[in-house]
């Protein structure tokens, strides 16, 4: 007797938050067959003596909606041990789409996800209308992890109202019927959910808020119904739960819950201008859960945040008018022109255009803006930011950041931190994480591919908060559990996030000691050779997809058994065991 694979003596970690404990584990026809002391042999064999062995990462919130199409191998996520992903959040993605849409649902993504519109439209075949129709399209291709798709509603709101849609007009009584009608139709051909988005931060390419923003509740309730109908699915939402707007987007997921009797998943973030409300919104959800509602909250294990450069389009000097004239040249040109003095002098002693004042307050908020280095740090010290550098020496902010963009030859980022980093401390991360409604998520993979680069979360859990933190630090299988087991219970995904006969041979060896994210690189590999920023780390031994090796060492193997999944998966009733 045989098996496809056993992984022997690891350290197992089980997605369930137990402790830790030596074992074999065996693989047969893609699912773990058997754990403990194995004596029989596996066709491929792997040691992972001294080694951390645990689920493949299930990640709940990514935006791989247009590259799965173009993309065998899903970067970066695959570099970071995700087995499992789920796109189409925010509300945002592409079907069901008319003939002639398909220009507004790019010019949707690009201006939301921060996606080329050259890329989508090169990238992606669009060879379809119903949500049906986009599923068997994404079918075709095999990847190195498997996928889950959510109904979007701008998209189906855009569908059904077309330009009014647009206009963010009300939808009518007949309007909200049919996209009842079709998202029941979607839930049922394989939607893992129904997303939507009531943020402010969510902007067409024009700037326009985008259609599903502020919909009216009886529309979110009306679609929320069709889950009910369907018998299946979770809701996930991002919205600006500010103070003023908290009671009444509160009101509207539990009329959304209530509706649909189905799960409702949130972001939530601790924001620079409003530091505590984390707290309400946390309360709230406990509110709806001692009511019987199923409420979670998305929360990321670190700051949510930029990245700026030379390299990336965007820094605190991009608006200064000297600088404008030469960024279009190449970074080498740039910097040979930059440690010019005279042209120093010039730029330091200019202002940014005061025309684009929003884009020139986003860039210039220096006292959130830190070094980034290699490795890259998550967690700077207050001291290190550039207002702080410039109170300290001196200097003007301008020259502190000058100065900056052009260490390691120009190729220095800069980290800009939006949210959870309100006190310099990620003492908020560690609270959130550690609610018992929330999981860990937020990957964002496939979006702000020219400055925001999260899909390291999974590496930064393992490795500061189990590993580096010195004060505080968590539980390395609990910290586990939250991105396995829990994150895909939270969306009825419960075949997978376990260890334990039975489930998906999704796993993951880790060296833990020398596990490592490395800096950022932006590279020019997208469809047209557009750019993006990707991100790979050091001590992924071993990713195992179904059974199959899929990345050895951060290199990619010849397997790609993931999957398009189409919706909901039971928990295994027994293991097959040989």
């Amino acid at each position: 007797m045989s098996h496809d694979l056993v992984i022997r003596k690891g350290n197992i970690a089980d997605g369930r938050g137990s402790s830790l404990y030596q074992a074999d584990i065996a693989v047969d026809d893609g699912v773990i067959s058997r754990i403990g002391s194995i004596s029989e042999r596996g066709r491929e064999e792997l040691d992972a003596r001294g080694l951390l062995v645990a689920p493949g990462w299930v990640d709940i919130h990514s935006h791989y909606d247009s590259q799965a199409f173009f993309e065998d191998r899903l970067v970066s996520s695959g570099w970071h041990g995700t087995t499992t992903t789920v796109m189409g959040n925010c509300g945002v993605g592409f079907a069901p789409l008319r003939p002639g849409q398909r220009d507004i649902l790019i010019e949707l993504m690009e201006g939301v996800e921060d996606i080329p519109g050259p890329v989508l439209r090169e990238g992606m075949d669009w060879e379809w209308e119903t949500f049906n129709d986009f599923l068997c399209a994404l079918d075709k291709r095999p990847h190195d992890m498997d996928i889950c798709a959510q109904f979007p509603h701008a998209a189906v709101r855009v569908y059904v109202m077309g330009e009014r849609a647009l206009k963010r007009e009300k939808a009518t009584k007949e309007d909200i019927e049919e996209m009842f009608r079709l998202t029941k139709e979607g839930i049922r051909a394989g939607a893992l959910g129904f997303t939507t988005s009531r943020t402010q931060n969510h902007r067409t390419l024009a700037g326009e808020l985008i259609p599903c923003y502020d919909a009216d509740p009886n529309e979110l309730i009306g679609i929320a119904r069709a889950l009910r109908a369907a018998g299946t699915g979770v809701m996930q939402m991002i919205s600006d739960l500010t103070p003023e707007r908290r009671p009444r987007e509160y009101k509207i997921m539990r009329g959304m819950m209530e509706a649909a009797h189905r799960p409702l998943s949130i972001t939530i973030l601790q924001q620079n201008r409003d530091p505590d409300g984390w707290r309400d919104v946390m309360r709230m959800i406990d509110e709806a859960v001692g009511d019987g509602l199923d409420m979670r909250a998305q929360v990321a294990p670190r700051p949510i945040g930029t990245l700026f450069g030379l390299d990336l389009g965007r820094h605190g000097l991009v608006y200064h008018p000297s600088y404008q004239k030469i960024a279009h040249e190449t970074i080498e040109e740039r910097v040979r022109i930059m440690r010019n003095p005279e042209f120093r002098r010039q730029i330091l002693n200019e202002k940014p255009d005061h025309h684009i004042e929003q884009q020139v307050r986003r860039v210039r908020n220096f006292q959130w803006q830190f070094p980034f280095g290699d490795p890259p740090d998550y967690a700077p010290p207050k001291h290190s930011s550039i207002q702080a550098v410039a109170d300290r020496t001196g200097k003007s902010v301008d020259e502190v950041t000058y100065d900056l963009l052009l260490e390691d030859d120009g190729w220095q980022m800069i980290f800009s931190p939006n949210n959870n980093y309100a006190d310099y401390t990620l003492n908020a991360c560690k609270e959130l994480m550690e609610h018992p409604r929330a999981v860990v998520s937020l990957s964002d993979g496939g979006a702000h591919m020219g400055h925001i680069c999260d899909v390291s979360y999974s590496t930064f859990l393992l490795t500061y908060w189990a590993r580096d933190r010195k004060e505080g630090a968590l539980d390395t299988s609990w910290l586990i559990k939250r991105m396995t087991g829990d994150a895909a219970a939270a969306v009825g995904l419960l075949d997978r996030g376990i260890l334990a006969p039975g489930y998906k041979a999704d796993v993951n060896v880790i060296d833990h000691e020398r596990l490592t994210i490395k800096k950022p690189v932006m590279r020019n590999d997208l469809p047209l050779g557009a750019k993006r920023l990707v991100q790979k780390a050091e001590g992924y031994v071993a990713t195992i997809k179904a059974g199959q090796v899929t990345w050895c060492e951060g290199e990619p193997t010849q397997a790609l058994p993931g999957k398009l999944i189409r919706g909901a998966q039971s928990a295994p009733r027994a293991a097959q065991i040989r």
